[in-house]
Order: structure tokens, then sequence, then C-alpha cells
């Protein structure tokens, strides 16, 4: 074996590789410290070491730049410990910001006040690459910097570096700004207008706003994951659409979000006339179904899932073409919310059903409308104080 060890200290080892001699006869080699027990279990990690080197996956500390370390994360680790989706929202922030800011620095090089000052600029004026006014929102400030995290974590872990440069720098914090919402009013108001649109377009938003669903659980939704009988929504897929891999029919990423929702009677009752319909559009179909053996609620006409940004793109049609009130289509998830609030049901409920891990999650969101009703019904019990019109003085 081209290798030895050296007893370092307690518990600590040096592994030597050793590749021979360079032109001026100065010994070339390769070393890593480790920790083990006794010498017995620090050959098993030397013969590991060698294993390493020899089939080219060894990276060397000293020359590793952030850039080159960033294709070996992805490689050794992106792949095989993140979900798709997660490596491909990634990828912009990688490409734009920080390999141009970092990837021709040595990983020794990026010391935590580098750091510091990169997250600073984000917030600044002009940095944006889309031509926008001022500097990214707080939300994204704190994406690049859990990538950042993530891609030092693992050089550390690997010993590339001794410790992570982002460990002692602070986490942004989230600038939180009001969500906007609909009264119940308006979701009224809403509704009504939604029986002149089509059938599909109005369902999804109805959906939306009393099942609070997330966009790519209510397109993974698929007919056997409705019982009209019980007036449930079985919550067991999300659909995402990944460029490289294409459409993907995942589990949720949390088991809270694996869920059971009970739905509207006037809701069902729409699912299952929409339901006919599906029905006879895969019998005209026939040859042409493209749907496999999925029967999504949401679909292209021949059965083939819709991109995740159809819903967003209808809703924002919809609101063009009406004039009503403009909110996001991911803030009618955001009103079902306060519409159970303002209803008065408990935040534990309200948690369950959005597929809240927590209730703290639930409570940091909406804490804002939970007082709010909280307020009005303190005010409600102002009555009891008011004398009664009848009494005996």
């Amino acid at each position: 074996m081209a290798g030895s060890i050296e007893k370092r200290g307690n518990n600590s080892w040096r592994l030597i590789y050793s590749m021979g001699y360079d032109q001026a006869g100065k010994r070339v080699k390769k070393t890593r410290t480790v920790k083990a027990k006794n010498k017995t279990e620090a050959k098993k990690l030397l013969a590991e070491f060698v294993t390493e080197i020899e089939a080219g996956a060894y990276i060397d500390p000293s020359k590793m730049k952030f850039e080159s370390f960033v294709s070996e994360w992805k490689e050794k680790y992106a792949k095989k410990h993140l979900a798709p989706k997660t490596i491909e929202t990634y990828s912009y922030p990688l490409r734009n910001y920080l390999i141009p800011t970092f990837g021709q620095l040595k990983l020794d090089e990026i010391k935590p006040i580098r750091i510091i000052n990169y997250l600073d600029s984000l917030g600044h004026d002009g940095v944006r690459k889309d031509g926008k006014e001022g500097g990214l929102a707080s939300t994204s400030i704190l994406y690049h910097y859990r990538i950042l995290e993530d891609i030092f974590n693992r050089a550390a872990e690997w010993k590339l570096i001794k410790e992570s440069p982002v460990k002692t720098v602070k986490r942004p914090k989230i600038e939180s700004k009001k969500t906007e919402v609909y009264t119940q009013d308006e979701v009224q108001q809403l509704f009504s207008m939604l029986e002149n649109q089509p059938i599909h377009q109005s369902l999804i938003i109805k959906l939306a706003i009393t099942t609070g669903l997330r966009r790519g659980e209510l397109l993974g939704l698929q007919w056997e994951d409705i019982d009209f009988d019980k007036r449930t929504i079985e919550v067991n897929h999300t659909l995402q659409h990944i460029k490289e891999e294409g459409f993907q029919l995942r589990k949720p990423k949390t088991k809270s979000s694996l869920r059971t929702v009970v739905a509207p009677i006037h809701l069902i009752e729409e699912l299952k006339e929409y339901k006919h319909v599906k029905n006879k559009e895969r019998l005209q179909v026939a040859e042409h179904w493209e749907g496999g053996n999925h029967s999504f609620v949401f679909s292209t006409w021949n059965g083939k899932p819709l991109y995740p940004t159809v819903p967003g793109t209808w809703w924002r049609r919809f609101i063009k073409r009406t004039g009503f009130k403009h909110i996001r289509f991911h803030d009618l998830r955001h009103t079902a919310a306060t519409l159970l609030i303002n209803q008065g049901v408990h935040a534990k409920v309200i948690s369950e059903r959005l597929g809240h891990a927590d209730i703290k999650t639930t409570m940091n969101i909406y804490g804002h409308y939970v007082r709010q009703a909280d307020e009005e019904a303190a005010d409600k019990l102002n009555s009891l104080f008011q004398p009664s019109p009848n009494s005996i003085h």
C-alpha cells in the first residue's frame, strides 16, 4: 500500500499517501488528519483514503476554489441528499450571485466578514438581475445564506476547512409583511364572479380558498384522493416540474403535509359535476390519452399534468379581466387560514388543515390575525358591562 499512518495525539492520526517525487526530487504526498480509537481503525481509514485518491475522488484542500468545490458538492452531496427541485432552485443564486462573487477564491480565503459583506450587499439597490429597483427581499437573502451554510458545512465536514465561515455569521432576519388576503365578503363576491368562468379554473380557486391546499398539492390531486361520501380530500402528493427530469409526483416533504381535509358540501357537489365532465373528456380522447395510470383532477385535455405556473397564469388573467382586488395565488391559501380564524376555529385545527409541521408555524404566519380576532371577541364582551334597559336602579 502506498500509504502510512502517524500517531498525532490522543485518538488522532495522520494518513499519508506517497505519490513519488517531483522533478526537483522532492517527495510528493497527500495527507489527512483523522480521529481513530486505535491503530487498526486508523489503518482502515487509510485504506479508504488511498481508495479515494486512486479513484480520483480526493479533493486537495490547499488548491480547492469555491467554484470547483460547488461542483464537488453537487456530485457528492446535493444529488444524493437534496430533492431535485431544491437543487434546481439553488442553481439560480449559485449561477448569478454566489459563483461570480466567490468562485475564484480558495475555500480558506472566504472568511466570515466576506460573507457578512456579501449578504449586506444583496439588500442594496441595483443588485437584482431582473432589472427591478431595490435590493433582494429578506426571504431571498436568507435563501442565499442557507445555500452558503449548506456548502460550507460540507466543506468543514470533509476536512477541507477547519470550520464553516458561516458558523459565526448571524442568520439574516426576515422582514415580516402583512399578508394580503380576502375578507369573507370579498370571497363571497369572488365566488359569485367565478360562476361565469370555466369550471376547472373556478374549482382550483375555490379549492385553494376552502381547503388551503398548496399549489403543488392541488396539481397533484387525483380523483382517487377524493371521497365524495365522506366529503374528504386526501393530500398524498405534490406535483413538481424539474427542467432536466420533467414532472415529478412526490410525497410531501413532511409527515404533517400528508393529511385529510374535509371539504364544504357545495364544493363536493361541484367536484362531482366536474368529474362527469372529465370522464366524458377521457372517453373522447380515447387513444390520445397521455395521463398514463394517473387521473389528475386538473390536467390538460389529454390527461397530462399541468405545469406549476398554470394556476398563477389563470389567476392573473382572471384578475386583469375582471378588475377584482389583486392578491397572489398563494395568498388564497392564506385567505383560507384567516377565514377560519375569523370563524373562531382553534389554531391547532387550522395548523393541521394547512399541513403545518408545528402550531408555532401557524402562529408565526397568522398570529396577527389571531390577535385581531381575539380583540374583536373581547370587544363583543363589552356588552356584558352595559346596563340592561330593564335594570332596576
